[in-house]
């Protein structure tokens, strides 16, 4: 089943991606709660996070934590959430948010970045992604 997410990963739509290694993509939410909130997608199109096999759930958590950690490098914040709701595209996916308060996280508020502020953020995402650690 060919998913939104599907599209992304294969560039039939566009992306402003941060990150991608064999299994999974990363890339910026184009209706942010925050700068900087990425989702972070296995390149398997399974609904479910749950219902991923366990190897390709491992690797998607592993691989968000590692786009986690270059966001909280990148983008000025307390901390980063994460959360998997899932109900929005039928693709499992992962939300990484920068905090400043608990309201960042509750998708009640929506920012809006210019094409240049999503383009600067994600090359900044994707730059400490890349670095040697």
């Amino acid at each position: 089943m060919k998913t939104l997410f599907s599209k992304i990963i294969s560039g039939e739509i566009p992306s402003y991606k941060v990150a991608e290694d064999q299994n999974c993509y990363a890339f910026l939410d184009i209706h942010p709660n925050t700068k900087g909130h990425v989702l972070c997608v296995p390149k398997v199109a399974i609904d479910k996070v749950f219902d991923l096999p366990e190897d390709t759930y491992n690797q998607l958590m592993s691989f968000s934590r590692k786009v986690a950690l270059a966001i909280g490098q990148a983008i000025d914040c307390k901390r980063v959430g994460m959360t998997v709701i899932g109900l929005e595209v039928p693709h499992a996916h992962v939300h990484l948010i920068p905090l400043q308060s608990m309201e960042d996280a509750t998708f009640q508020k929506r920012i809006q970045l210019t094409v240049d502020e999503m383009e600067v953020t994600a090359k900044a995402i994707a730059t400490y992604f890349n670095s040697p650690k």
